[in-house]
């Protein structure tokens, strides 16, 4: 069986709790709810309760088939938990899969939300030139090219994204009908507040906060570590 890719490994810790543990020193997080693949809950939150770096409260719940119904369910764990219920205004959607999105970055997210910006998402310049192609027709594997889009308008968007938590819980329940297709459910939480109509904004992101998709993608993950570490000595 394929390991969850939270639990993937960087440097000896899971992903996630490299995560955790970035979230934490931001300073600006006050608790942490993980949704944890399914059946592995405990096991999750063991990882998480023993590392001494993650030292806010953490709430671990059972993540669903898509992205967008295990975020669901971590607003639901928000929800219906006495000690968070009126007490979080702000919410910080973020994926394990970008294990070293910076302290510096989770602060700028949230100072913008708190600013008055609803939804919020870390973005980077895209620095490829971009093509629109038409789609092939059959089994042809040759496109043809439609446009070159103008790519300084675009920007490739990061985690954490942060949310009032009335918007984002107001953007999940219009969505609900599309969490448990995968073909229909949202890549983006922020995708879902733009369902409402409503403004989403883009504050900068950092190189730092990389997807981890790839084996390579792991690889390099290391070394920007490995650098990290170098630097703190």
């Amino acid at each position: 069986m394929d390991l969850p890719k939270a639990l993937v490994e960087l440097d000896g810790q899971p992903l996630v709790v490299h995560a955790a543990r970035r979230l934490c020193a931001s300073g600006v997080v006050d608790v942490l709810v993980v949704t944890a693949p399914p059946g592995l809950r405990d096991h999750v939150a063991a990882l998480l309760r023993d590392d001494p770096a993650v030292d806010r409260a953490v709430h671990v719940v059972e993540g669903a088939g898509t992205r967008q119904a295990s975020v669901a369910a971590g607003l639901r764990a928000v929800v219906e938990s006495d000690a968070l219920t009126g007490a979080v205004d702000v919410v910080l959607v973020h994926d394990a899969a970008r294990p070293l999105a910076p302290p510096t970055l989770v602060r700028r997210v949230v100072a913008a939300v708190r600013a008055g910006h609803a939804a919020v998402v870390p973005g980077l310049p895209v620095a490829d030139t971009i093509k629109r192609v038409a789609r092939a027709q059959g089994p042809a594997t040759v496109e043809t090219v439609v446009e070159t889009v103008d790519r300084s308008v675009l920007r490739v968007v990061q985690t954490p994204q942060g949310f009032d938590r009335a918007v984002l819980e107001r953007a999940h329940a219009a969505a609900a009908h599309r969490a448990d297709d995968e073909g229909a459910a949202a890549t983006d939480d922020a995708g879902l507040v733009e369902a409402l109509g409503l403004p989403v904004h883009v504050v900068a992101g950092d190189v730092a906060a990389a997807k981890i998709t790839t084996a390579h993608d792991l690889r390099v993950a290391a070394l920007s570590l490995a650098a990290d570490l170098e630097e703190e000595r």
